[in-house]
């Protein structure tokens, strides 16, 4: 008689899922060097630049209240101001203060205000980008190393017709761009129709 053995039934077994180590070192590194990069880029670029907001409305109608402005911290490092540039500076009176205004005088020169019209060394200034002419009179003499600087807004400024001249020291960096708000967002225009009164200067 024959029997029949019954067979044994092979089951599969899988594999055991092996999982590999996460390489925690390799993860550390990678945001140690991340935060050292994020930070010499911080560095670096407030080595070269400044973003300051306009506060007030002393630089009307060039620049409005609350708008944010690009400072170039390196452009008078190896130059110097030039009549018309807007500059950022620490103010004198106050040093925790900064200012923002715009170059009239530069060292040796002479600045009068008459009868609403800016004068340098008895030039007059075509100055197209002020709120109204000042309402104000004076003389000033620009002394080596110092700046003579208003605002736009030349009838709500403190400037250096109110308390006097700017040590050249002072300045942190010419104003470059609106970059807020958006809609803002433009190029500053230095000089305007003041280069037209600064080559006749040149002239004499």
């Amino acid at each position: 008689m024959e029997t029949t053995q019954p067979e044994t039934e092979t089951q599969y077994q899988p594999e055991p899922v092996v999982e590999q180590p996460t390489n925690w070192k390799r993860f550390f590194l990678d945001i140690l060097e991340t935060i050292i990069l994020a930070v010499v880029l911080f560095f670096g670029i407030n080595a070269v630049s400044a973003r300051v907001r306009v506060d007030g409305f002393s630089m009307r109608p060039t620049l409005q209240d609350g708008e944010y402005i690009l400072v170039n911290k390196l452009a008078y490092k190896t130059g110097q101001p030039a009549r018309g540039d807007i500059v950022v500076f620490i103010f004198p009176v106050n040093p925790q203060e900064d200012l923002i205004k715009r170059v009239i005088g530069l060292p040796g020169e002479s600045v009068s205000i008459h009868n609403g019209v800016v004068s340098v060394n008895g030039v007059p200034l075509t100055e197209p980008y002020i709120a109204s002419p000042p309402a104000y009179d004076g003389d000033w003499v620009v002394q080596d190393g110092q700046l003579f600087v208003l605002g736009d807004n030349r009838n709500d400024s403190r400037d250096s017709h109110q308390w006097g001249l700017l040590p050249i020291e002072n300045v942190i960096g010419r104003a470059i761009l609106i970059y807020w708000p958006p809609e803002e967002w433009q190029v500053i225009n230095h000089n305007g129709e003041a280069v037209a009164g600064q080559e006749a200067l040149s002239a004499q």
